[in-house]
């Protein structure tokens, strides 16, 4: 055990503790960062296609409700607007990382995630930080009199002055995810908001799924939505067609906001007036009604939706205009109920975790426990596809750096 204790201990050496640790180091804090994992940051490496979506531009810290969901968004505007998207993409340009913007804002490296990672140990580096991986902390203790953590880990038990819980949530638990920091909450009494999975695909029972199955690996734009209501969340971007559901930046993003057993709804022409263009082809064309239909979506969902329907299975000139209207509208509004989401197996993110009413926003540290920080994906909030999620572990654990530092 150190002669003295460590100002913080971090544990998670994700995006959020790493970040979290190199810029406390760096203020002049005392650190440890603990993970159990034997790779550091594995949820960097696999991100963005391996590129790592590690922001976006199109973030409003003035307006987190935007881009973030939760049971309070408004939780996160603090530490977003003292540590901005512009902030972290001058940390990656001083580091000569380069990058570009695929869309709405969406910023990605342009070789390998892997240079973000160096990125982080090398902040670390220059703040000192140590680093036990992979080390196990088996138990957390706090002790009153002393105003002092115990943790006991597999090199042994260490103490310190703060304790940052930075260990993410609980998707892809293959690469090491766990309810450790969920469980650290409920020892020390702190309110959970019930974890789900997030920007996941979506399932759909085998048999009424038989018809679209064949339908697996096409893509295409559509605009998506669920609940009811002029506030009822809606995406225009890309859908992907899985054999067991649906998936692709459209599903993922709807996916964080539905509830089970409500529908989803999917405009698959996108937008376009379909009614009128099969009305317009039924009065000049003698094609068969599912090839004119593939003029405005992909000739495989084409074929396969007019195949639903024997009344749909003729040339355009022949179809009747109830049945065209009929098409128009379905495709248009296509609505069904998802058995499930693929878990968190597939999750990208957790939705859920430590409720913000038990932190503060400036420091994100326990109103009820002393020293005790979580940062995070932990945390009750979530943000969009596209490296919102990203902006909130660097902006949590800036904020949280702030007050490691020994007074």
């Amino acid at each position: 055990m150190p002669e003295t204790p460590y100002d913080a201990v971090v544990i998670g050496a994700g995006a959020a503790g790493l970040f979290c640790a190199g810029v406390a180091g760096q203020l002049g804090a005392r650190v440890l960062v603990i993970d159990h994992a034997a790779k550091v940051a594995e949820k960097i490496r696999i991100s963005g296609g391996g590129r790592c979506n590690f922001t976006n531009r199109e973030l409003d810290p003035r307006a987190p409700h935007k881009h973030f969901l939760g049971e309070n968004p408004q939780f996160c505007r603090s530490a977003l607007s003292r540590y901005t998207a512009a902030d972290f993409i001058g940390l990656v340009q001083r580091h000569g990382i380069p990058f570009h913007e695929k869309h709405k804002g969406q910023l990605f490296g342009d070789r390998s995630s892997d240079d973000f990672i160096r990125m982080l140990l090398a902040e670390c580096g220059a703040g000192g930080v140590e680093r036990w991986q992979p080390c196990a902390v088996r138990a957390l203790r706090w002790h009153d009199a002393e105003a002092l953590y115990a943790l006991d880990t597999d090199r042994g038990t260490v103490q310190a002055r703060k304790v940052v819980v930075a260990t993410g949530g609980l998707p892809i638990p293959q690469i090491g995810a766990t309810d450790f920091g969920l469980r650290l909450a409920r020892q020390f009494g702190l309110r959970v908001v019930e974890p789900r999975p997030a920007l996941v695909p979506m399932t759909f029972d085998g048999g009424a799924w038989a018809p679209f199955a064949t339908l697996a690996g096409l893509a295409l734009p559509v605009r998506i939505a669920t609940g009811e209501g002029k506030a009822a969340p809606a995406f225009d971007e890309d859908l992907l067609f899985t054999h067991r559901g649906l998936s692709g930046p459209a599903v993922l993003q709807i996916s964080s906001y539905w509830q089970p057993g409500t529908p989803i709804r999917v405009d698959l022409a996108a937008g376009q007036d379909l009614a009128a263009a099969l009305h317009d082809a039924k009065q000049r064309s003698r094609r068969l009604l599912a090839n004119e239909l593939a003029a405005w979506v992909p000739s495989r969902l084409a074929d396969a939706w007019v195949q639903r329907d024997a009344a749909w299975q003729r040339p355009v000139a022949e179809a009747a205009d109830k049945s065209l209207a009929r098409l128009a509208a379905e495709l248009g509004r296509w609505e069904l109920v998802p058995s499930g989401t693929e878990g968190w197996r597939k999750a990208e993110v957790m939705a859920g975790g430590v409720d913000t009413r038990e932190l503060s926003q400036q420091t994100l540290e326990c109103k009820r426990q002393p020293g005790l920080h979580f940062i995070g994906e932990v945390v009750d909030i979530t943000g969009w596809l596209g490296g919102y999620n990203f902006q909130w572990a660097w902006a949590s654990g800036w904020a949280c750096a702030q007050a490691l530092v020994p007074g």
